[in-house]
């Protein structure tokens, strides 16, 4: 009994608390203490699985035919684009051969009048007499000005030198039957009629040089001739209204006389804007690539 006794309420039993594995004494007094366990271990993360990228092929596969119809707007403007880069180099390798011809040595005019026709731009000789009584007038033109030519004649002043006309008189060969037509060079208005330039209408056999030039062709809206004031280059009409042969030459600066016309208009510049219209091009070319794979591939939409 008094065992029993001791046991129980004088000799407290020593008590172990266990918490994970690890033992500790009780205090002697037996008194309600919170009771905590601290965990070492912590489960193992388990990280996500990788986000998987869809590929070209997922992403144009939903394209539909109208979709892949619309690539004919990008592929049409890289094609326009590379037949200016074409254009480009054809202009410019015939802006060279004209340069050449141009700057070639004069030759005679040959016996055979047709050999003209492939001698364009290039210059010739010819010697014979001014049929001043048939005269044809081109135009209105202005003056293509070399140095001071225009002052060589006093014809004319500095301020009337954009509105003219140019004279094309028929011209009989020396020694032979034919007869061609020669631009003589430009006069202002006020000078269109020959009475006016009475010293400029030269007289008796003269030798000359002159560029070959073939007809041109009416361009668009241009009114058809009527009487002696043609709009463009009719060397066929100006041929049977004077009974001369097919052909024209302008005559060149050094055929310019005082109180006559200004030799020395033959253009030979062309235009050549290939370069701006292949940077179009390609460029158009471009944004609508990028265009159409924002819209149709991606979806997405301004």
């Amino acid at each position: 009994m008094l065992k029993t006794i001791l046991s129980t309420h004088i000799l407290p039993t020593v008590r172990h608390h266990s918490c994970g594995g690890l033992r500790h004494p009780a205090k002697l007094y037996h008194h309600p203490v919170p009771h905590r366990c601290v965990h070492t271990r912590t489960k193992p993360r388990i990280s996500p699985p990788p986000k998987l990228k869809s590929s070209s092929t997922d992403s144009t596969a939903g394209i539909s035919p109208f979709g892949w119809g619309l690539l004919i707007i990008p592929a049409t403007t890289f094609g326009l684009g590379c037949w200016q880069v074409y254009r480009k180099q054809w202009k410019e390798g015939l802006i060279d051969e004209l340069e050449r011809k141009i700057h070639m040595s004069p030759v005679p005019i040959p016996d055979d009048l047709t050999a003209l026709n492939e001698m364009e731009y290039q210059t010739v000789t010819v010697r014979g007499q001014f049929l001043h009584d048939q005269e044809f007038h081109l135009g209105p033109r202005a003056c293509i000005q070399h140095g001071d030519s225009h002052t060589a004649g006093g014809l004319f002043s500095q301020k009337e030198a954009s509105i003219g006309f140019l004279v094309i008189t028929p011209f009989k060969l020396e020694g032979r039957d034919d007869k061609i037509l020669i631009n003589r060079g430009w006069v202002p208005k006020r000078y269109l009629d020959p009475a006016t330039r009475p010293e400029g209408q030269v007289t008796g056999t003269v030798e000359l040089q002159g560029v070959v030039r073939l007809p041109e062709n009416r361009p668009q809206f241009t009114p058809k001739q009527r009487g002696a004031i043609f709009m463009y280059r009719d060397v066929e009409r100006m041929a049977a209204m004077s009974g001369s042969e097919p052909y024209y030459l302008d005559a060149t600066v050094a055929s310019t006389v005082p109180h006559g016309p200004v030799g020395g208009q033959t253009r030979v510049t062309l235009r050549n804007e290939h370069l701006s219209y292949i940077v179009t091009w390609f460029s158009l070319s471009g944004f609508t690539t990028w265009l159409w794979f924002r819209q149709i591939v991606r979806g997405k939409s301004f």
